[in-house]
């Protein structure tokens, strides 16, 4: 009998997805068939994300135990600070309690914090006809100056120059006082530096590229490759899918699908096919030189995994052909034919072409003929 590979996991968005397609008239047993899960699992899904209450109200069971359960933690902390306070209370003075106040006021009522922290409300009020600081009437008179410095400019200096300026006038301070007034007043330059995307005239940085065209694999998560395509829709215009790919099984193991191109779009791409997978550290990620793949908040997710970053050459689609082909397949097979009317339509197209086509029924002639899935299942049954 064929064991099924074990430790195979599913992130929410599949789940509550399967769901969604059996609310929408999919009996459990075709699921079951389409995307590999059992029917047991299946009903689970559907006993934990099926909303509870109002359409406008509604919670899932595991939502509303997670609820409860941050209530419970919450509950305790409260308990806890309550406890601990009446220990600490006569080692904090009431002029440091007033300050916690005054700069808490726009978070919660003066009244409850007083209430909370012992403190009479007269007290904190009689505090605020103390006469003004030496160091805030400075503030103020720096101010001021600050704000002729930046209307003198026409409003196009930002704090280095009005810094500087004030450095030539004879007055010292540092570079973060003066940000902090500016920031506090309200003060900043009408000047943006303009986005322009490297054109063809200008040399690009290039990083390294470890793949180097070498697809050759010996086994999965050894080496991915990653990129961004366009996906239209009728009412929400573009939409963007971001897939990363297993050379070895040519399996899309993780992807995302947003309204927007960001860095948090791959970010949720790369952080799928690593729950997916668990692969070891050392695994290459080739991708291209955009801008969301060479974003610090990306290269800080790649290095969190122990993953080595690889990028093509600027100008040189063919070093990530593999997932441009893909991308092909998917608009050939797929989007050409079909038109999304919004994002949430779109979304579940792609679900269902690379969940329930793609990875687990679309063969490869590159893989001997196999499905991805089949091949994956095939080197984790022999390993």
């Amino acid at each position: 009998m064929e064991r099924k590979p074990a430790g195979k996991k599913y992130n929410d968005d599949f789940k509550k997805t399967i769901v969604d397609l059996y609310h929408s008239g999919s009996p459990v047993k075709e699921l079951s068939s389409e995307y590999g899960v059992s029917e047991v699992t299946i009903y689970k899904w559907v006993k934990d994300f099926t909303p509870i209450g109002s359409e406008k109200e509604a919670l899932t069971p595991k939502e509303l135990a997670e609820i409860q359960k941050e209530n419970l933690r919450l509950k305790q902390e409260v308990e806890i600070l309550k406890k601990g306070y009446g220990h600490i209370r006569e080692k904090v003075t009431e002029s440091e309690l007033i300050d916690f106040i005054e700069e808490h006021k726009d978070q919660y009522p003066v009244q409850k914090m007083c209430e909370v922290l012992a403190v009479p409300r007269s007290s904190y009020y009689g505090s605020l006809e103390k006469t003004t600081s030496k160091r805030e009437l400075e503030n103020q008179e720096l101010t001021q100056e600050i704000q002729r410095i930046h209307l003198e400019s026409k409003a196009r200096y930002g704090a280095p120059k009005i810094h500087k300026t004030l450095s030539n006038n004879g007055v010292c301070l540092s570079l973060k006082r003066v940000q902090r007034l500016m920031r506090k007043a309200g003060i900043r330059s009408i000047t943006r530096k303009k986005y322009r995307p490297f054109p063809s005239k200008e040399k690009v940085v290039q990083l390294g590229n470890l793949l180097k065209r070498d697809f050759s694999t010996c086994t999965i998560n050894e080496k991915w490759v990653a990129d961004i395509t366009y996906i239209p829709t009728v009412k929400d215009g573009w939409c963007y899918l971001a897939s990363v790919l297993d050379l070895h099984s040519k399996k899309i193991v993780g992807y995302s699908f947003s309204r927007f191109m960001t860095s948090e779009l791959v970010i949720e791409a790369l952080q799928n096919a690593c729950f997916s997978q668990k692969p070891r550290k050392g695994l290459i990620l080739h991708t291209d030189l955009g801008s969301q793949y060479t974003s610090s908040e990306f290269t800080q997710h790649v290095q969190k995994y122990g993953i080595r970053q690889s990028f093509s050459q600027k100008g040189c689609p063919y070093d990530n052909a593999c997932i441009e082909s893909f991308h092909a397949i998917l608009k050939k097979e797929e989007v050409y034919h079909t038109q999304y009317t919004d994002y949430r339509a779109a979304k579940l197209a792609m679900f269902q072409f690379i969940e329930g086509w793609y990875n687990r029924k679309r063969i490869h002639s590159s893989i001997d003929y196999q499905t991805p899935q089949a091949m994956e299942d095939q080197i984790r049954r022999t390993a």
